[in-house]
């Protein structure tokens, strides 16, 4: 299970580069704070396939807002 978390650590990694990237006028910081908590909303799910999409979602959703 370990290799996993791994797997999905990473992907939440890399999801925090992209946004920074397509939310240049958040800054860094803002945004892995948002995916860190729209990924801490997932917690104790036991299936974890597509939690780091649900992520990505929820998080442009905030960002898009928090923009306007």
């Amino acid at each position: 299970m370990a290799g996993v978390e791994s797997s999905e650590r990473t992907v939440i990694e890399q999801l925090v580069d992209r946004l920074t990237s397509s939310y240049p006028d958040v800054s860094p910081e803002t945004v892995a704070m948002i995916v860190q908590h729209e990924h801490a909303e997932f917690d104790g799910r036991p299936v974890r396939d597509f939690i780091p999409l649900f992520v990505e979602r929820r998080a442009r959703r905030e960002l898009a807002t928090s923009r306007s």
